[in-house]
């Protein structure tokens, strides 16, 4: 293929997948670049269903196999990663990695514990060893949970400041790995992540008002992968359709059972 064609082939692929370089640093490889509206899948619950016909796959980084990933992306599917950076789990295989000092009170989810973000020192390699893992296995992103801790009751006086440093941590880890990465929750700090993150995942903004601080993300051409768990469906379709998400409703347990907007 001549030079210009394939050149006006890459373009004419990246808009069809949605690929695109990490805004706050243009040297740096692109990476995955979900675009406003893409439908998804969201399931942390049991062995993964390839079945559901949706372009975006999130599932759990250390439940599923690098055989699991490469199925979806041999249906066309573009695969993120859940991997939760702001609580200790006591179920995970590098449970025992995490010294006692970084373990701070229950969030409320069983054998789960907040970490104290504070010492990166000790968070960065273990995330970065995490991060590897979804690299490895052949993830096109990073879902990082929990990445609010300043607001809530951890055991450690953690400021908006040490979650602001935090989270641009844990976004960089994951671009110097070729992985794009969302922002979960902590609707008040995107005006300053928006730029360091390269896509959104919200549980029940529009039960609480609050879809529209998702706008920053829509207006950087940036998806914003959103579900609700008790809202109808014909009380929050409406405006995630105006808004650009890509809404639907899934039960807490995040199995299978999807009802889009």
């Amino acid at each position: 293929m001549r030079r210009a064609a394939w050149a006006v082939a890459l373009v004419t692929l990246a808009a069809l997948t949605g690929c695109a370089g990490a805004d706050e640093d243009p040297g740096r490889a692109p990476v995955w670049q979900p675009r406003p509206g893409l439908a998804w899948q969201w399931q942390l619950d049991g062995p993964v269903d390839p079945s559901v016909d949706v372009p975006v796959y999130d599932i759990d980084g250390f439940e599923n196999s690098a055989a699991d990933v490469a199925r979806l992306h041999r249906d066309g599917r573009k695969v993120i990663c859940y991997v939760n950076v702001g609580a200790w789990e006591d179920f995970r295989p590098d449970r025992e990695d995490f010294p006692a000092s970084v373990r701070g009170r229950s969030n409320g989810w069983k054998g789960e514990r907040w970490l104290d973000i504070r010492r990166l020192s000790v968070l960065r390699p273990l995330m970065e060893r995490r991060f590897d893992m979804c690299r490895d296995k052949g993830f096109d992103a990073v879902e990082p949970d929990l990445m609010e801790g300043y607001g809530n009751d951890t055991g450690f006086p953690l400021t908006a400041r040490d979650q602001l440093r935090y989270n641009r941590m844990i976004a960089d880890l994951a671009h110097r790995r070729g992985l794009s990465v969302g922002l979960k929750n902590d609707l008040p700090q995107i005006p300053q992540l928006v730029r360091h993150f390269d896509f959104a995942v919200n549980e029940e903004c529009a039960q609480y008002d609050e879809c529209g601080e998702l706008k920053p993300f829509i207006a950087a051409g940036k998806a914003v992968f959103h579900v609700e768990y008790a809202e109808p469906a014909a009380a929050f379709c409406p405006d995630s359709r105006r808004l650009k998400l890509s809404s639907m409703r899934k039960q807490p347990e995040l199995g299978v059972w999807r009802a889009p907007c």
